[in-house]
């Protein structure tokens, strides 16, 4: 049975798959100016990384009625591991619980996968209130950096 998440406002949080109706909102999300030295200016760039490079798929996210981010996963079958990268929250949507109930629907999502065994994503050191959220949830360190950032796990189902 699949959970509901919900922000703060009770605005049901879902994924949902890019398409003709919605890309451009996806494209548009701007996360705040304080964030953009941790994730792109746009979400452009992730749906464009969906598109061109073949390893992520993006997803928009919808509060209610109103497109208000973007998170894209990947599977690495060199090591069995789902990654979740690209999660953008609009600047105007920050503080709602929205990327809270964003991590969890797509946490859910990849942990349904009959394959998932662990759940990867890797955020910059400088970024505390990432590592924050990623901790609430069960991620932990696993030594590794990519890019630079942290890499933290979460065992699958």
């Amino acid at each position: 049975m699949t959970q509901q998440f919900t922000d703060r406002q009770g605005r049901a949080v879902v994924l949902e798959d890019i398409t003709e109706d919605n890309w451009r909102d996806v494209a548009d999300v701007a996360p705040a100016d304080e964030q953009r030295r941790y994730v792109a200016a746009l979400a452009a760039r992730y749906l464009l990384l969906s598109q061109r490079g073949e390893v992520w798929t993006s997803l928009g996210v919808r509060a209610g009625d109103d497109v208000v981010g973007h998170v894209m996963w990947a599977y690495d079958d060199e090591d069995g591991t789902h990654w979740i990268g690209g999660m953008v929250v609009s600047a105007a949507e920050q503080g709602k619980g929205v990327g809270r109930a964003t991590l969890g629907a797509v946490i859910e999502r990849l942990s349904a996968l009959p394959e998932c065994r662990e759940i990867r994503l890797s955020y910059h050191p400088d970024n505390t209130s990432a590592g924050r959220l990623y901790t609430s949830f069960g991620f932990q360190p696993t030594g590794d950096f990519e890019d630079q950032e942290i890499v933290v796990a979460l065992p699958g189902s």
